[in-house]
């Protein structure tokens, strides 16, 4: 039985995702002029990034759409947003102590 996800690809598009919703994020900070906070825009965005990204991948595998695939595209579009928060707070911070060495 053929797998309907190759995992390699999906890795790739998740990581993807984190990169977009950053620059994304970083872009909509500087129109919102701080208006909206910051985590609820990165959320936002990976959900829409996510959802979008899930949809086109069931179009072009010609995969039946299911109401729990759904549920985990949104589960993902939270991890993805989690890791644009935090992992880029870290990036940040560790490229600040390394130029104060």
């Amino acid at each position: 039985m053929e797998s309907i996800l190759n995992w390699s690809t999906v890795i790739s598009i998740i990581g993807v995702l984190v990169v977009l919703t950053n620059i994304i994020v970083q872009v909509l900070k500087k129109v919102t002029w701080e208006k909206l906070p910051t985590n609820i825009l990165a959320v936002a965005v990976s959900m829409a990034l996510t959802l979008m990204a899930f949809f086109a991948y069931c179009q072009i595998k010609a995969i039946a759409v299911v109401w729990y695939m759904v549920a985990a595209a949104i589960v993902l579009g939270f991890m993805v947003s989690y890791a644009a928060m935090f992992g880029y707070d870290k990036l940040m911070e560790a490229i600040g102590k390394t130029g104060k060495q």
